[in-house]
């Protein structure tokens, strides 16, 4: 039997880094090598330092776990405009680069004409995250923000949701303080920011309360199906050429429906949705 040997550039602290399980159940990086590594063709030494990210450690949050530059995470814009929807939640749920995919889309709208609309804000970790990103009184727009303020209207809920539990799963969460029903507090973390429009209520009822007429960003997380497509219904024709809508669940685990729903929307208007693994959906109107 041929022996093994450690090859010259081997790196002991490289060798756990990359694998994680050896490092978990503290084995010896040397003796793992010899006894198994070499044999399952496990990596001992990563590139070069001049090639790896600022961040050289995995992402791992969100339902998303990956290897890849998140070197964002480390900017000082990012972190403040991040910081400001944590404090817009009162929590810090680790939606980094659901955030960063946000920013970049509200980067990329504001470069066209058009107001900025959320349906979908809760206490607003998203649309506070944006706004404090693009100085957002500087741009002269309006953001209109709609909520029930309350939860999911289960009234709107449709009948495949409904049986899935999602009724159960929005009380819960209300008794938990996931979904707020405090609307003055949601004002109160608004009121920094003076061209803002709160309309409480349910949708679609309350969309015709969006009075203009060019939208260039539209962030869609409503959690259920019905009102989601009416959503986008009522506002793709007013959104301008170069425009952005996100879909904050329409690949996220645990949201099918959605999907399926916003699927047969944009087949129907023959509109292309990417898919990210981020859980969310992107539209960029052409």
């Amino acid at each position: 039997m041929t022996q093994v040997t450690l090859p010259v550039d081997f790196s002991a602290e490289d060798y756990l880094d990359l694998n994680p399980d050896v490092k978990q159940a503290g084995i010896d990086a040397v003796a793992h090598y010899l006894s198994y590594g070499h044999t399952e063709g496990r990596a001992y030494k990563k590139i070069s330092r001049i090639l790896r990210p600022k961040i050289d450690a995995p992402y791992e949050y969100d339902g998303l776990v990956s290897t890849h530059n998140h070197d964002f995470m480390g900017t000082p814009k990012f972190k403040e405009a991040y910081g400001r929807g944590v404090a817009a939640s009162g929590s810090d749920y680790q939606w980094y680069w659901r955030i960063h995919i946000g920013l970049w889309a509200a980067s990329s709208a504001v470069r066209v004409a058009g107001d900025f609309v959320e349906c979908g804000v809760n206490r607003g970790f998203m649309s506070s995250a944006i706004m404090r990103h693009l100085n957002w009184d500087e741009t002269g727009r309006t953001f209109y923000l709609l909520d029930t303020f309350k939860g999911l209207d289960e009234a709107v809920v449709s009948d495949q949701e409904r049986a899935a539990g999602v009724i159960e799963k929005n009380r819960k969460e209300l008794d938990e303080g996931f979904y707020t029903d405090n609307l003055p507090l949601v004002r109160q973390n608004f009121f920094e920011w003076t061209h803002t429009k709160i309309i409480p209520g349910s949708i679609p009822e309350t969309l015709q309360e969006i009075n203009t007429s060019t939208i260039a960003f539209a962030h869609i997380d409503l959690n259920c199906s019905l009102p989601e497509v009416a959503a986008i219904d009522f506002l793709w024709p007013r959104i301008s050429t170069g425009g952005v809508v996100l879909l904050d669940d329409y690949a996220y685990y645990g949201f099918q429906p959605q999907k399926e729903a916003m699927d047969v929307w944009a087949s129907r208007n023959n509109v292309p949705i990417a898919s990210l693994p981020t859980g969310q959906g992107l539209i960029v109107k052409a």
